[in-house]
């Protein structure tokens, strides 16, 4: 039984689709720091709110910071690992 769509060790993929597969990847990081940035900014506009006396529910405050501050420690080691494996890439030798 054959898998379709897995290319063998001899085929290489061609420029054009290793472009679109890159700009494929750049639009998934875009999308995914601009959902941070949005969580960022709720849970700012959340502890103004709170601040000023207009938001009671101490709860749902807290949620929202505490929601911002896990995408952005997940941001944080998902580019962490993205580098280190760029250092691992330069550190090979061709």
């Amino acid at each position: 039984m054959q898998i379709s769509g897995i290319r063998g060790p001899a085929s290489s993929p061609s420029a054009s689709s290793l472009g679109e597969t890159l700009r494929d990847f750049v639009a998934m990081l875009e999308e995914a720091v601009s959902a941070v940035d949005t969580l960022q900014q709720r849970a700012d506009e959340a502890a103004k709110a709170l601040a000023t006396g207009q938001a009671q529910d101490v709860h749902a405050v807290m949620v929202a910071l505490e929601q911002a501050n896990l995408a952005l420690q997940l941001t944080i080691q998902v580019r962490n690992k993205l580098v280190e494996a760029y250092q691992e890439i330069m550190r090979m030798q061709v």
